[in-house]
This record gives structure tokens, C-alpha cells and sequence, in this order.
């Protein structure tokens, strides 16, 4: 299914995924056993007869996925044509692109340093030889008539991604899987198709042919879209951490099929595509079997060597032309996973908290600014920035990129809080006063909107009286022994002062006059 993404959906392919027939299955509970329902045979295979209603509930979903990730480079996989969107249609084409007689390819050290790196952080073993393969099959937008990919030996095998999400009846239990990475190739993606409808024709830009693609192959160990959905997560923040891509998925298929099987339909072998438009997979093609693609060595390009050290590189070799795995490894920058461990040991915060700090895009950064700049507690510091800024940027459908205010208000915000001259709802007004009027300082909002915490006892006695006075049925309750009323009296005394009373002078009053 091709992916979905927030914000920029239009011509950003940067990172899709087709699930394949064999990868997206649903498989029926019947005495403690699973019976596959589709899988990669023919169509002419037995599927089951679904004759009763409520049999939903004996489906479970099996998933994999084939994901393919489109390498952020400069040019493209095998030719030096740039690598540009919304560009002029057939504006960024080489010779090799069009196949045009004579050309052959040459391979791109950066894809091939991405897709090492990439493997190395999805704990793949890296094969120091890995070939190449043509894989035959016509497209209109494929002007070679096949694809060179890596079937037979690709460049990593056999990783694994560690991934987590909420689950437990009420969703607030982070709970961790892993799925195998059976293995990571390297491979060209093909051109695209207009089809013009009222024409009753179809164009060829070949502007996409020739992209460099890495296609991750997740084995089946997931059971549902929310699985589906947490791993891509986890496997797209990996892939923008890296810069070797980035992306975003939807995640359909499981309800589909469900529905087909339910009312007696077969589950066809083919490749779908996801309609970010409709929210639902469309039919691309009929899946071919594996004899059909008539796998052969590619013979214009040698095998693929990749090096573990400089000591490991031949004689004559330089060095500084050849990709050796200990550099990229000492690359490595801190993934998702390790952050969020770091997060939650050194600041003391929830696991849920650092879940939402990590997959938004730039609010690990924002909310280590401000805990830096601030004598707030980070788990204080972390509050603001779930329910405030978080919110207020919901509300209004802006990224964090957009935030009127920076992790250096914010901070300066809460130290005039921690320092006792405004209450915690009266910094709440003063934060959403920054969001409208950003240029203004903190001191000067809390001046202007006179928010000054009230600190003067003989002022809160005379407050505090007047509540005592006209709330006698909840003094009565307290004087009983309910001490949690007193709290409705606080919050009483915070109304008649608009917030800006010392709550540590009105505790201590109100518990004198209700004693």
C-alpha cells in the first residue's frame, strides 16, 4: 500500500509500502489450530466457507510487510540524474533511465552506504558480498523491461525491529514486539503513469525511474493494524534519524479481507496500492508467480563488496573509495529505542511520555531546551509540554516547527513560576497570552494583565473569610473530618483572586478557620 503521509502526501514519495498477498493474511481460529487462508499459491487454493454471523471474532490477522523505502540521495541508483520532485515531467532523465542502447549502469556509493546503515541500526548481519539481479517484468514506465534488484544474495540479512505500542483494555500499557527482518535490498524503483481519462491516454514520466530503493522485508510476526502500524512508526523515525529516508503509512488491509472472507470471497493474489484520498486500498496488479520474473545475474555490474575495516581492504584499494562498516557503525547517531531510555532514565518520566516526545518530529529537542534553561523538575517541565504547547498546537493544526513560543519562553515562563510570583493557573493564562503576542516577555505579560501572586496575609484573610462565610455546609463537612473539601474552598479563594493568591498562605488559613 503506498503510504499516507501527514502534511505532504502529494508528490513526496519518499517512503511507500506495497503489502503483498503473502504478507497481509487473515487465518482462522478453529481448536487451537491456524489455518491459512491466503497464501502464496494460486488462487485455485481451498479457502474457507464462512457460513455463520459473529465469526469475525475468530479471524485474527497475520502480518508482514514489504516495504520500500526510497533512499534520500542526491541522484539516482545506478544513473547521475538528480533526484528532484514537482520537477518538470522527464526533466531529470539520463540516458540509462530511457534504457536507451549502449548505457550501463554505475552504482551510487551513497545508496549503498544507506542501505548499510541502515541494516546495521536494524541489527542486520551485513553481507561483505551481495549481488545484483535482473528482475523481468514489463511496465509502460519501465523502459528496460526489467528491474535490477538483489534476489539472490541481498546486501543485509536477518535483523530485527524492536517496536512498541499501547494496548491493555483501557490503551495505556506500552507494550514492546519485534518482528525479523528477513532481509534489506537494493533496488531501482520504476517511472510513473498519468492516465488521462478524457483522453483515453496514458503518459510516461521518467522522472522517478532509476530512484534508489531499499526494500525491507519484514517477516509475518505481526496480528493487527495497530502492530502494523506502531512498527512502520518505529521504522520510519529509525529511517529520518539515519537521513537515509522518511515517510509515513497507513494501514487498511486486515478489515478488508475480513469482509471479503465474511461474505463468502476469495482473497485474490495481488499487489494493492493505499489511496491516501479514500483511506482504502485500490488493486494494482495481479501478482505474478516467482517463475514469471525470470530472475538472471545482472552482467553489467560485478558483485557488491563492502569492507569491515581498513585493514580488511585489499592491497591497491584506497580506502577512501570503498564502504567499510566500522565507519558507518561509529555514524550511528541515537535511535529512537536508546532516546527514549535516556529519556525516561535521566528525566524520570513516564514511558508514555517518551513515546510522544520521540515520534514528534523536533519535541525531544524542544523539551531538553527548555530543562535546560529552567529550574523546573523535568517531570513539571514535561507536563507543560503535553498538555500547553501540545495542545494548543492540536487545537490549531500546527507543527511544532510553527510555535509562537520557543523552549527558551517557555523556560523563562516556568522559572518565574518555580520562583513563587505567579500561580500555576495564572501561568497558564500568561502561556496562552506568549502564544498570542510572542514578542512580549514574561515579566512584561504578568505586569500588564496584573497575574502578580497576591502574598499579603492580611488581603488572604479577608478573602478567606468571605468563602468560610458563604460556603457553611462544605466548613461543616471539613469539621467532620472530610479534609479533600478544603480543596473546593482553595479553589473558592483562587476565583475570588482570579488565580493569584499564594496557595500555600490560603492552605494554611483556610485549615486555621475550618479547624
Amino acid at each position: 500500500m503506498a503510504a499516507s503521509s501527514s502534511g505532504s502526501s502529494t508528490l513526496k514519495r519518499t517512503l511507500c509500502t506495497f503489502i503483498r498477498y503473502r504478507s497481509v493474511r487473515c487465518v482462522r481460529q478453529c481448536n487451537a489450530s491456524i489455518r491459512t487462508v491466503c497464501t502464496s499459491g494460486s488462487t485455485s487454493q481451498l479457502q474457507p466457507k464462512i457460513q455463520s454471523k459473529g465469526v469475525s471474532s475468530q479471524l485474527r490477522g497475520v502480518v508482514g510487510l514489504e516495504i520500500h523505502a526510497q533512499i534520500h540521495a542526491t541522484s539516482k541508483l545506478f544513473a547521475c540524474s538528480r533526484v528532484a520532485f514537482c520537477s518538470p515531467p522527464n526533466s531529470s532523465v539520463a540516458f540509462l533511465d530511457a534504457s536507451l542502447p549502449g548505457t550501463l549502469p554505475v552504482l551510487n556509493r551513497r545508496c549503498v552506504e544507506a542501505a548499510v546503515i541502515t541494516g546495521l541500526a536494524l541489527n542486520c548481519t551485513i553481507n561483505r558480498k551481495s549481488l545484483f539481479d535482473r528482475k523481468h517484468y514489463f511496465y509502460a514506465d519501465m523502459p528496460a523491461g526489467y528491474q535490477i534488484t538483489q534476489q539472490r544474495l541481498p546486501i543485509a540479512v536477518n535483523g530485527s525491529l524492536i517496536y512498541s505500542y499501547f494496548g491493555g483494555r483501557k490503551r495505556n500499557q506500552v507494550l514492546s514486539r519485534c518482528v525479523r527482518i528477513k532481509q534489506i535490498q537494493l533496488e531501482q524503483d520504476s517511472g510513473k503513469s498519468l492516465h488521462d481519462d478524457q483522453r483515453s491516454q496514458t503518459l510516461i514520466d521518467l522522472n522517478r525511474a532509476g530512484v534508489g530503493l531499499m526494500e525491507l522485508v519484514m517477516e509475518a510476526d505481526m496480528s493487527c493494524g495497530d502492530e502494523a502500524a506502531a512498527a512502520v512508526r518505529e521504522l520510519q523515525l529509525i529511517l529520518q534519524t539515519l537521513g537515509t529516508c522518511q515517510g509515513n503509512m497507513s494501514d487498511y488491509e486486515i478489515q478488508r479481507q475480513k469482509k471479503v472472507l465474511e461474505n463468502g470471497g476469495i482473497i485474490v493474489n495481488e499487489t494493492r496500492a493505499f489511496d491516501s484520498k479514500s483511506g482504502t486500498t485500490i488493486p494494482m496488479r495481479d501478482k505474478e508467480g516467482l517463475q514469471d520474473y525470470r530472475f538472471m545475474p545482472e552482467p553489467n555490474l560485478p558483485p557488491l563488496f563492502v569492507y569491515e575495516d581498513e585493514a580488511s581492504v585489499p592491497a591497491g584499494v584506497n580506502p577512501t573509495q570503498v564502504v567499510m562498516i566500522d565507519r558507518l557503525k561509529a555514524e550511528l547517531p541515537e535511535l529512537p529505542g536508546v532516546r527514549r531510555a535516556r529519556m525516561v532514565d535521566q528525566y524520570k518520566i513516564l514511558p508514555e511520555h517518551s513515546f510522544t516526545l520521540v515520534n514528534e518530529d523536533g519535541l525531544t529537542e524542544y523539551f531538553e531546551r527548555v530543562v535546560r534553561n529552567t529550574k523546573a523538575e523535568p517531570r513539571k517541565v514535561i507536563g507543560w509540554v503535553m498538555k500547553e504547547l501540545l495542545g494548543n498546537l492540536n487545537q490549531q493544526s500546527l507543527k511544532l516547527a510553527q510555535s509562537p513560543v520557543s523552549p527558551e519562553a517557555l523556560a523563562d515562563l516556568l522559572n518565574v513560576l518555580e520562583s513563587g510570583h505567579i500561580s500555576s493557573s495564572a501561568a497558564k493564562v500568561v502561556f496562552q497570552e506568549m502564544w498570542k503576542a510572542p514578542e512580549k516577555a514574561v515579566e512584561q505579560l504578568v505586569k500588564e494583565l496584573d497575574l502578580g501572586l497576591v502574598s499579603d496575609r492580611e488581603k488572604l484573610l479577608k478573602i478567606c473569610q468571605k468563602v468560610v462565610d458563604t460556603h457553611p455546609e462544605q466548613v461543616h463537612v471539613i469539621r467532620a473530618g472530610n479534609k479533600k473539601v478544603l480543596n473546593k474552598l482553595m479553589g473558592a479563594v483562587q476565583t475570588e483572586t482570579k488565580g493569584r493568591a499564594d496557595p500555600v498562605q490560603v492552605r494554611a488559613i483556610l485549615e486555621e478557620m475550618t479547624s
